[in-house]
């Protein structure tokens, strides 16, 4: 199972741990796209803090940002589970967990990043800022810099498993997976269910959408469910107590769309 995940907005500091090795991430058929990114984010930090300011979309008072920007080559670096926080990082409890279920999820989580394209939780890297929604000055748009060189990774870490995708949508734009495994793909949409005037009423939630994907990935890693198929995904869930509607998709080729309902939102 390749469980795709999108990283925080708010990452832990680098810390003092040995700087960045570039060559020591996971899928290596990124590390062109992850050079030229690093190296035009670095030098537009370093030149001009104004007109990164407005590239990274910042606030004056995030403009310490573009500071750690211009110095991730020297900077201190982390596994990526400890880097990036969050609601939905807060939910799956990585730190806390066993052993065993720590070890499934070096094997299975990847997450998505507009600076480094996806790294599993064990890479090493610095904190960092730079969404997959910016537009650099020379390479353009993230998302469209990263399709190819996704499309070429991609599939091979995917393998012959489940692909469970719990990505935003800006970051679901950098990869769509296609043809046979898109139909081994399954999407999660997370629906509050509420009682109004003795009748059901769901609504898709937004900030408690994700805390749900964090525990739904923490239930999954701490059961040791191995599902290799959405269908076989929507029964693991259940048998964990999660409420989960999902039919199968119209025309092979496509991914699942599941909804995961909820009735307390924390």
């Amino acid at each position: 199972m390749l469980v795709l995940l999108p990283p925080s907005e708010g990452k832990a500091a680098s810390g003092r741990g040995a700087p960045l090795k570039p060559e020591s991430l996971s899928l290596p058929a990124l590390a062109k796209a992850r050079a030229a990114v690093l190296d035009e984010l670095v030098e537009l930090c370093a030149a001009d803090t104004e007109k990164a300011r407005t590239v990274l979309g910042l606030s004056e008072g995030l403009s310490g940002e573009i500071a750690k920007n211009a110095g991730l080559r020297t900077a201190g670096a982390r596994p990526a589970g400890d880097i990036y926080t969050g609601v939905l990082y807060d939910a799956l409890g990585l730190a806390t967990l066993e052993p065993g279920a720590r070890r499934r999820a070096r094997a299975s989580l990847l997450v998505f990043s507009g600076l480094w394209g996806a790294v599993r939780i064990g890479d090493r890297i610095p904190s960092y800022r730079c969404s997959m929604g910016v537009k650099l000055p020379g390479l353009g748009a993230l998302g469209a810099h990263w399709r190819a060189p996704m499309a070429a990774a991609l599939p091979e870490a995917a393998g012959s498993g489940l692909v469970l995708d719990l990505r935003s949508s800006a970051y679901a734009a950098a990869w769509k997976p296609k043809g046979e495994l898109a139909g081994r793909t399954a999407t999660v949409r997370v629906l509050h269910a509420q009682i109004v005037d003795g009748v059901e009423k769901r609504s898709v939630v937004s900030h408690f959408n994700k805390a749900t994907k964090g525990r739904i990935v923490r239930d999954l890693l701490v059961s040791g469910a191995r599902p290799r198929r959405p269908a076989e995904l929507v029964g693991a869930l259940r048998d964990l107590g999660h409420v989960v509607e999902a039919e199968a998709p119209a025309r092979a080729g496509q991914p699942w769309a599941l909804d995961v309902v909820v009735k307390e939102i924390h």
